[in-house]
Protein backbone atom coordinates (compact mmCIF):
# COMPACT_ATOMS: atom_id res chain seq x y z
CA UNK A 1 0.00 0.00 0.00
CA UNK A 2 2.68 2.44 0.76
CA UNK A 3 3.84 2.54 -2.79
CA UNK A 4 0.40 3.32 -3.82
CA UNK A 5 0.61 6.37 -1.15
CA UNK A 6 3.45 7.54 -2.14
CA UNK A 7 2.70 8.25 -5.99
CA UNK A 8 -0.78 9.50 -4.82
CA UNK A 9 1.29 11.84 -2.91
CA UNK A 10 2.59 13.09 -5.51
CA UNK A 11 -0.58 13.35 -7.74
CA UNK A 12 -1.61 15.59 -5.12
CA UNK A 13 0.88 17.62 -3.76
CA UNK A 14 4.11 16.68 -4.62
CA UNK A 15 4.49 17.91 -8.18
CA UNK A 16 3.39 21.08 -9.60
CA UNK A 17 3.89 20.67 -12.80
CA UNK A 18 1.34 17.76 -12.66
CA UNK A 19 -2.39 18.24 -13.13
CA UNK A 20 -4.31 17.86 -9.99
CA UNK A 21 -6.25 14.69 -9.78
CA UNK A 22 -9.32 13.31 -8.20
CA UNK A 23 -7.84 9.75 -6.76
CA UNK A 24 -9.30 6.24 -6.48
CA UNK A 25 -8.19 3.75 -3.85
CA UNK A 26 -8.96 0.72 -4.70
CA UNK A 27 -8.82 -2.52 -2.56
CA UNK A 28 -9.57 -5.77 -1.18
CA UNK A 29 -11.63 -6.72 1.80
CA UNK A 30 -10.11 -8.22 5.14
CA UNK A 31 -6.35 -7.78 3.44
CA UNK A 32 -4.30 -7.55 6.63
CA UNK A 33 -6.77 -5.93 8.98
CA UNK A 34 -4.60 -2.96 8.59
CA UNK A 35 -5.65 -1.30 5.59
CA UNK A 36 -8.73 0.89 6.81
CA UNK A 37 -6.22 2.39 9.34
CA UNK A 38 -3.60 3.00 7.46
CA UNK A 39 -5.84 4.50 4.46
CA UNK A 40 -7.19 6.93 7.29
CA UNK A 41 -3.94 8.09 8.36
CA UNK A 42 -2.20 8.56 4.78
CA UNK A 43 -3.55 11.82 4.71
CA UNK A 44 -4.43 11.72 1.03
CA UNK A 45 -7.50 13.24 0.09
CA UNK A 46 -9.17 10.32 -1.62
CA UNK A 47 -12.02 10.87 -4.13
CA UNK A 48 -13.27 7.54 -3.06
CA UNK A 49 -12.27 4.36 -1.71
CA UNK A 50 -13.29 1.13 -2.61
CA UNK A 51 -13.13 -2.61 -2.10
CA UNK A 52 -12.67 -5.70 -4.83
CA UNK A 53 -13.34 -9.39 -3.99
CA UNK A 54 -10.07 -11.29 -5.24
CA UNK A 55 -8.07 -14.75 -4.13
CA UNK A 56 -5.00 -16.31 -5.02
CA UNK A 57 -4.74 -18.73 -7.65
CA UNK A 58 -1.50 -19.92 -7.38
CA UNK A 59 -0.44 -22.54 -4.68
CA UNK A 60 -3.51 -23.49 -2.84
CA UNK A 61 -5.74 -26.45 -2.42
CA UNK A 62 -8.84 -27.34 -5.15
CA UNK A 63 -11.47 -25.94 -2.36
CA UNK A 64 -9.29 -22.70 -2.16
CA UNK A 65 -8.68 -22.22 -5.56
CA UNK A 66 -12.97 -22.63 -6.78
CA UNK A 67 -13.50 -20.44 -3.96
CA UNK A 68 -10.77 -17.79 -5.36
CA UNK A 69 -12.17 -17.89 -8.97
CA UNK A 70 -15.53 -17.12 -7.65
CA UNK A 71 -14.34 -14.48 -5.58
CA UNK A 72 -12.42 -13.27 -8.53
CA UNK A 73 -15.65 -13.77 -10.75
CA UNK A 74 -17.10 -11.16 -8.64
CA UNK A 75 -14.62 -8.81 -8.38
CA UNK A 76 -13.85 -8.40 -11.80
CA UNK A 77 -17.85 -7.50 -11.86
CA UNK A 78 -17.28 -4.79 -9.32
CA UNK A 79 -14.52 -3.48 -11.34
CA UNK A 80 -16.31 -3.40 -14.44
CA UNK A 81 -19.23 -1.36 -12.85
CA UNK A 82 -16.59 0.91 -10.63
CA UNK A 83 -14.38 1.51 -13.95
CA UNK A 84 -17.43 2.22 -16.07
CA UNK A 85 -18.80 4.78 -13.01
CA UNK A 86 -15.69 7.10 -12.66
CA UNK A 87 -13.98 7.05 -16.41
CA UNK A 88 -10.24 7.17 -15.31
CA UNK A 89 -7.90 8.34 -16.83
CA UNK A 90 -5.50 5.53 -15.87
CA UNK A 91 -4.93 2.43 -13.50
CA UNK A 92 -1.80 2.29 -11.09
CA UNK A 93 -1.82 -1.67 -9.91
CA UNK A 94 0.75 -2.16 -7.30
CA UNK A 95 0.35 -6.35 -6.96
CA UNK A 96 -2.46 -7.90 -4.65
CA UNK A 97 -5.30 -10.33 -5.48
CA UNK A 98 -7.73 -7.52 -6.10
CA UNK A 99 -5.20 -6.18 -8.64
CA UNK A 100 -6.22 -8.95 -11.29
CA UNK A 101 -10.33 -7.91 -11.96
CA UNK A 102 -9.17 -4.13 -11.46
CA UNK A 103 -6.51 -4.00 -14.30
CA UNK A 104 -8.79 -6.43 -16.61
CA UNK A 105 -11.87 -4.40 -16.28
CA UNK A 106 -9.80 -1.14 -17.01
CA UNK A 107 -8.18 -2.71 -20.01
CA UNK A 108 -11.54 -3.89 -21.64
CA UNK A 109 -13.09 -0.41 -21.11
CA UNK A 110 -9.66 1.08 -23.00
CA UNK A 111 -8.03 2.32 -19.81
CA UNK A 112 -4.60 2.60 -19.64
CA UNK A 113 -3.20 0.35 -17.12
CA UNK A 114 0.35 0.68 -15.37
CA UNK A 115 1.95 -1.26 -12.86
CA UNK A 116 4.46 -0.69 -10.36
CA UNK A 117 6.56 -4.11 -9.43
CA UNK A 118 8.20 -3.19 -6.14
CA UNK A 119 10.15 -6.84 -5.53
CA UNK A 120 12.95 -7.60 -7.86
CA UNK A 121 10.68 -10.66 -9.16
CA UNK A 122 7.45 -9.89 -10.01
CA UNK A 123 4.55 -11.96 -8.26
CA UNK A 124 2.18 -13.97 -10.25
CA UNK A 125 -0.36 -11.19 -10.17
CA UNK A 126 1.72 -8.42 -12.04
CA UNK A 127 2.95 -10.68 -14.69
CA UNK A 128 -0.39 -11.51 -15.80
CA UNK A 129 -0.79 -7.58 -15.74
CA UNK A 130 2.06 -7.07 -17.44
CA UNK A 131 1.03 -8.82 -20.02
CA UNK A 132 -1.58 -6.35 -21.11
CA UNK A 133 -0.21 -3.56 -19.26
CA UNK A 134 0.99 -0.06 -21.49
CA UNK A 135 4.19 -0.01 -18.77
CA UNK A 136 5.67 -1.61 -16.41
CA UNK A 137 7.27 0.60 -13.60
CA UNK A 138 10.32 -1.22 -11.59
CA UNK A 139 12.01 -0.39 -8.06
CA UNK A 140 15.27 -1.99 -10.24
CA UNK A 141 16.42 -2.78 -13.85
CA UNK A 142 16.82 -6.54 -13.08
CA UNK A 143 13.31 -6.95 -13.19
CA UNK A 144 13.05 -6.15 -16.71
CA UNK A 145 14.40 -10.06 -17.43
CA UNK A 146 10.82 -11.25 -16.14
CA UNK A 147 8.81 -9.01 -18.95
CA UNK A 148 8.77 -8.52 -23.11
CA UNK A 149 11.93 -6.46 -23.87
CA UNK A 150 10.90 -2.34 -23.57
CA UNK A 151 8.18 -2.52 -21.25
CA UNK A 152 10.21 -2.15 -17.88
CA UNK A 153 10.77 1.32 -16.83
CA UNK A 154 13.04 1.69 -13.78
CA UNK A 155 11.80 4.60 -11.69
CA UNK A 156 13.11 3.39 -8.55
CA UNK A 157 10.69 2.96 -5.02
CA UNK A 158 8.33 5.54 -4.50
CA UNK A 159 8.64 6.90 -0.81
CA UNK A 160 6.39 8.91 0.86
CA UNK A 161 7.48 12.20 1.76
CA UNK A 162 7.99 12.04 5.79
CA UNK A 163 10.86 9.60 4.54
CA UNK A 164 12.29 11.82 1.95
CA UNK A 165 12.19 14.69 4.61
CA UNK A 166 13.62 12.29 7.59
CA UNK A 167 16.93 13.38 8.72
CA UNK A 168 19.17 11.76 10.92
CA UNK A 169 19.19 14.29 13.39
CA UNK A 170 15.26 14.79 13.37
CA UNK A 171 14.76 11.19 13.88
CA UNK A 172 17.09 11.46 17.52
CA UNK A 173 14.97 13.71 18.74
CA UNK A 174 11.74 12.58 17.75
CA UNK A 175 12.34 8.79 18.92
CA UNK A 176 14.41 10.51 22.25
CA UNK A 177 17.70 8.97 21.01
CA UNK A 178 20.81 9.65 22.62
CA UNK A 179 23.00 10.64 19.61
CA UNK A 180 26.57 9.90 21.19
CA UNK A 181 25.05 5.82 21.04
CA UNK A 182 25.05 3.68 18.53
CA UNK A 183 21.24 2.81 17.21
CA UNK A 184 20.13 -0.71 16.18
CA UNK A 185 17.06 -0.64 14.39
CA UNK A 186 15.20 -4.22 14.55
CA UNK A 187 11.98 -4.54 12.81
CA UNK A 188 9.42 -7.12 11.41
CA UNK A 189 7.40 -4.81 9.21
CA UNK A 190 3.72 -3.97 10.02
CA UNK A 191 2.69 -7.42 11.23
CA UNK A 192 6.08 -7.78 12.85
CA UNK A 193 8.54 -10.97 12.69
CA UNK A 194 7.77 -13.61 15.53
CA UNK A 195 11.76 -14.95 14.21
CA UNK A 196 12.94 -11.86 14.74
CA UNK A 197 11.04 -10.83 17.66
CA UNK A 198 11.83 -13.98 19.42
CA UNK A 199 16.18 -14.02 18.50
CA UNK A 200 15.96 -10.42 19.86
CA UNK A 201 14.40 -11.03 22.90
CA UNK A 202 17.17 -14.03 23.58
CA UNK A 203 19.75 -10.99 22.77
CA UNK A 204 18.32 -8.34 24.41
CA UNK A 205 20.20 -8.02 27.98
CA UNK A 206 23.54 -9.40 26.12
CA UNK A 207 23.35 -6.53 23.46
CA UNK A 208 22.39 -4.01 26.04
CA UNK A 209 25.82 -4.66 28.24
CA UNK A 210 27.21 -2.22 25.28
CA UNK A 211 26.41 0.64 27.05
CA UNK A 212 27.41 2.66 23.61
CA UNK A 213 24.28 0.73 22.19
CA UNK A 214 20.75 1.62 22.21
CA UNK A 215 17.84 0.01 20.82
CA UNK A 216 14.40 0.63 18.34
CA UNK A 217 12.31 -2.37 18.16
CA UNK A 218 9.25 -3.00 16.04
CA UNK A 219 7.04 -5.88 17.12
CA UNK A 220 4.03 -5.68 15.14
CA UNK A 221 0.95 -5.86 17.49
CA UNK A 222 1.18 -10.29 17.45
CA UNK A 223 4.62 -9.85 20.11
CA UNK A 224 3.61 -6.56 21.35
CA UNK A 225 2.44 -8.36 24.84
CA UNK A 226 5.71 -10.10 24.90
CA UNK A 227 8.32 -7.59 24.36
CA UNK A 228 6.19 -4.97 26.49
CA UNK A 229 7.15 -8.04 29.29
CA UNK A 230 10.40 -8.27 28.25
CA UNK A 231 11.17 -4.30 28.37
CA UNK A 232 9.49 -4.24 32.08
CA UNK A 233 11.70 -6.52 33.61
CA UNK A 234 14.90 -4.84 32.18
CA UNK A 235 16.82 -2.77 34.79
CA UNK A 236 15.97 0.86 34.82
CA UNK A 237 18.96 2.37 33.43
CA UNK A 238 18.89 -0.22 30.89
CA UNK A 239 15.61 -0.36 29.60
CA UNK A 240 15.44 3.79 29.17
CA UNK A 241 18.06 2.45 25.98
CA UNK A 242 15.88 0.11 24.38
CA UNK A 243 12.56 2.07 22.70
CA UNK A 244 9.76 -0.45 22.10
CA UNK A 245 7.20 -0.25 19.69
CA UNK A 246 4.35 -2.05 18.49
CA UNK A 247 4.35 -0.04 15.20
CA UNK A 248 5.35 3.48 13.59
CA UNK A 249 3.45 5.11 11.59
CA UNK A 250 4.64 8.62 10.38
CA UNK A 251 7.74 8.00 12.64
CA UNK A 252 9.05 5.42 10.27
CA UNK A 253 11.38 7.50 8.43
CA UNK A 254 12.61 8.99 12.06
CA UNK A 255 13.92 5.33 12.97
CA UNK A 256 15.46 4.52 9.85
CA UNK A 257 17.40 7.63 9.40
CA UNK A 258 18.56 7.74 13.34
CA UNK A 259 19.83 4.02 12.84
CA UNK A 260 23.17 3.01 11.97
CA UNK A 261 22.11 -0.93 11.03
CA UNK A 262 18.82 -2.17 11.30
CA UNK A 263 17.65 -5.89 11.62
CA UNK A 264 14.59 -6.63 9.45
CA UNK A 265 12.77 -8.86 6.83
CA UNK A 266 13.48 -8.24 3.26
CA UNK A 267 9.99 -6.60 1.80
CA UNK A 268 10.17 -4.57 -1.48
CA UNK A 269 10.46 -1.48 0.85
CA UNK A 270 13.54 -2.31 1.92
CA UNK A 271 14.73 -1.94 -1.81
CA UNK A 272 14.06 2.00 -1.53
CA UNK A 273 14.19 2.42 2.52
CA UNK A 274 17.56 1.35 3.13
CA UNK A 275 19.25 3.21 0.22
CA UNK A 276 17.67 6.12 0.82
CA UNK A 277 19.04 6.23 4.03
CA UNK A 278 22.93 4.28 3.66
CA UNK A 279 21.70 2.13 6.12
CA UNK A 280 23.55 -1.11 6.45
CA UNK A 281 21.49 -4.09 7.29
CA UNK A 282 20.91 -7.76 8.61
CA UNK A 283 18.06 -9.05 6.53
CA UNK A 284 16.49 -12.58 7.42
CA UNK A 285 13.77 -13.37 4.28
CA UNK A 286 10.67 -14.59 5.32
CA UNK A 287 10.99 -18.53 4.88
CA UNK A 288 7.03 -19.57 4.07
CA UNK A 289 6.40 -17.64 0.63
CA UNK A 290 8.10 -17.78 -2.90
CA UNK A 291 11.65 -16.49 -2.87
CA UNK A 292 10.83 -12.88 -3.26
CA UNK A 293 12.24 -11.58 -0.45
CA UNK A 294 15.38 -13.69 -0.66
CA UNK A 295 15.87 -12.36 -3.89
CA UNK A 296 15.83 -8.56 -2.76
CA UNK A 297 18.07 -9.40 0.30
CA UNK A 298 20.93 -11.12 -2.46
CA UNK A 299 20.49 -7.97 -4.36
CA UNK A 300 21.04 -5.69 -1.59
CA UNK A 301 23.99 -8.81 -0.36
CA UNK A 302 25.52 -8.48 -3.65
CA UNK A 303 26.05 -4.87 -3.90
CA UNK A 304 27.93 -5.31 -0.65
CA UNK A 305 24.45 -2.98 1.55
CA UNK A 306 23.64 -6.11 3.59
CA UNK A 307 23.92 -9.17 4.87
CA UNK A 308 21.63 -12.23 4.59
CA UNK A 309 20.63 -14.52 7.49
CA UNK A 310 18.16 -17.41 7.27
CA UNK A 311 15.49 -17.88 9.42
CA UNK A 312 16.42 -20.68 11.14
CA UNK A 313 20.17 -19.81 11.41
CA UNK A 314 18.81 -16.60 13.20
CA UNK A 315 19.00 -17.84 16.99
CA UNK A 316 22.70 -19.03 16.55
CA UNK A 317 24.02 -16.64 14.31
CA UNK A 318 22.11 -12.87 15.17
CA UNK A 319 24.54 -12.32 17.73
CA UNK A 320 28.02 -12.34 16.54
CA UNK A 321 26.75 -11.22 13.19
CA UNK A 322 25.16 -7.99 15.38
CA UNK A 323 28.10 -7.54 17.30
CA UNK A 324 30.93 -8.35 14.81
CA UNK A 325 29.47 -5.34 12.71
CA UNK A 326 28.78 -2.87 15.51
CA UNK A 327 32.16 -3.39 16.65
CA UNK A 328 33.47 -2.33 13.47
CA UNK A 329 32.78 1.25 12.44
CA UNK A 330 34.66 0.51 8.74
CA UNK A 331 32.78 -1.92 7.79
CA UNK A 332 29.34 -0.30 8.85
CA UNK A 333 30.56 2.89 7.01
CA UNK A 334 31.26 0.67 3.57
CA UNK A 335 28.02 -0.43 3.60
CA UNK A 336 26.25 2.39 4.02
CA UNK A 337 28.10 4.07 1.30
CA UNK A 338 27.29 1.16 -1.24
CA UNK A 339 23.48 0.95 0.23
CA UNK A 340 23.46 4.80 -0.24
CA UNK A 341 24.89 4.61 -3.74
CA UNK A 342 21.69 2.64 -4.84
CA UNK A 343 19.22 5.36 -3.59
CA UNK A 344 16.73 6.41 -6.33
CA UNK A 345 14.48 9.77 -4.48
CA UNK A 346 12.40 10.57 -7.75
CA UNK A 347 10.16 7.10 -7.76
CA UNK A 348 6.93 8.16 -6.90
CA UNK A 349 7.28 11.33 -8.86
CA UNK A 350 8.37 8.87 -12.05
CA UNK A 351 4.98 6.84 -11.29
CA UNK A 352 3.00 10.21 -11.21
CA UNK A 353 4.19 11.41 -14.49
CA UNK A 354 4.20 8.11 -16.25
CA UNK A 355 0.42 7.80 -15.07
CA UNK A 356 -0.59 11.44 -16.21
CA UNK A 357 1.81 11.81 -19.41
CA UNK A 358 1.93 7.81 -19.84
CA UNK A 359 4.95 6.34 -21.66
Amino acid sequence: MYPAFAVAEALTKGDESLPPADLIFVGGPGAGGMEPEMIARSGIPWAAVAMIHGGPVHGVGPLRLLSSLVRLAVGFGQALRLIGRCRPVSVLVTGGWASLPVALAAWLRRVPVYCFVPDLEPGLTLKVVGRFARAIAATTGETAAYFRPGKVIETGYPLRGSLLAATRESGQIRLGLDPDRQTLLITGGSSGARSINRAALAILEQLLQDDGLQIVHLTGRLDWPEVQAARDRLPPGTQARYHAYEYLHDEMGAALAAADLVVSRAGASTLGELPQFGLPAVLVPYPYAWRYQKVNADYLVARGAAIRLDDERLAADLYPTLRRLLDDPAALAGMSARARALARSDGARSIARLLVRGA
